[in-house]
């Protein structure tokens, strides 16, 4: 939260995402407190295959 404070103040403009691995979304991020979280915060996130190294998804 910090870093999106500083990156608001210096670049208004930007758009912060927060980039996950696939495995890490499909475990971790669905746990009703990480969602809850998610949603509170408006957080952006990408979800990767870092194998492949392909974006999975976009979340807004």
């Amino acid at each position: 939260m910090n870093y999106r404070l500083a990156l608001q103040m210096s670049e208004p403009d930007r758009t912060l995402y927060l980039a996950i691995p696939f495995d890490t979304f499909d475990s971790f991020f669905q746990e009703r407190f990480v969602q809850e979280s998610v949603r509170l915060y408006q957080l952006k996130l990408v979800v990767y295959d870092p194998q492949k190294e392909v974006v999975i998804e976009w979340r807004n």
